[in-house]
């Protein structure tokens, strides 16, 4: 197995999304999954039905015990819950792991609808992890709460993503799967410029857990030394395959 990613997430006891789509992901693809889990989650395909917050000391502690032993190539971010959670996880990654590639998914609400980021963690993340990161995986209504203002089609995403990058982070992977049309595109948003991939939509509502996969996938391509548009377009394809099948 080539690529150590350590994975600060929520868990998803219905196997979907989250920690479960995490590990399943990175194994898949070759890597190694380490894990340090914020919440728990009571979930299966019909919605969220019960979140239990980790202690911020104790997600400290995961993380710590992982970084100090067996290392990693990437961290990856999902679901932080509340801002002491954020905070612990942004001072243990400023401590032990200040040049370790950060892949933020900005986990703000599950398809239920269920929140799963307050506010005050929103601020926390923008503050504290953005300005670190390698990437950032925002879906369109994440980016919209990000930069407060509406995303309407393929243009809205391409300036909302070089904006983003005001944001500090070095990447921006802007996923296009929330807005009409028969196909998704996702916009890849660097200081260099903007690069676009494009597939038909496939006619499956069963999507549960694809920006947690998505984001998994490229966390572990760049911890294989992928370049960055090779990580995402072997994720993409991934990610194509695990919804079609």
């Amino acid at each position: 197995m080539r690529g150590r990613v350590l994975v600060v997430a929520g868990s998803d006891s219905g196997g979907g999304a989250g920690i479960q789509a995490d590990i399943k992901t990175i194994m898949a693809l070759g890597g190694y999954a380490m894990t340090a889990i914020t919440a728990l989650t009571a979930q299966n395909t019909t919605g969220v039905h019960g979140i239990h917050p980790v202690p911020p000391d104790f997600v400290a502690r995961q993380m710590v015990l992982c970084l100090e032993d067996l290392g990693a190539d990437v961290i990856k971010t999902g679901m932080l819950n509340t801002s002491v959670v954020a905070l612990a996880v942004a001072d243990v990654i400023e401590r032990l792991a200040p040049d370790v590639p950060l892949v933020v998914d900005p986990v703000m609400v599950a398809k239920g609808g269920a929140a799963l980021l307050s506010d005050t963690a929103t601020r926390v993340v923008i503050e504290r992890l953005l300005p670190r990161a390698a990437l950032l995986t925002p879906n369109v209504p994440e980016a919209e709460v990000l930069l407060g203002e509406a995303i309407s089609d393929e243009d809205g995403m391409v300036d909302a993503a070089s904006r983003l990058l005001s944001l500090g982070p070095a990447a921006i992977l802007l996923k296009g799967g929330h807005l009409d049309g028969g196909t998704v595109t996702d916009i890849l948003a660097t200081r260099e410029g903007v690069l676009r991939f494009s597939g038909p939509r496939l006619p499956i509502t069963n999507t549960h857990g694809t920006g947690c996969t998505l984001a998994s996938a490229i966390a572990c391509g760049l911890a294989q030394r992928m370049d960055l548009p090779a990580a995402v377009v072997r994720s993409r394809w991934y990610v194509a395959r695990a919804i079609a099948t």
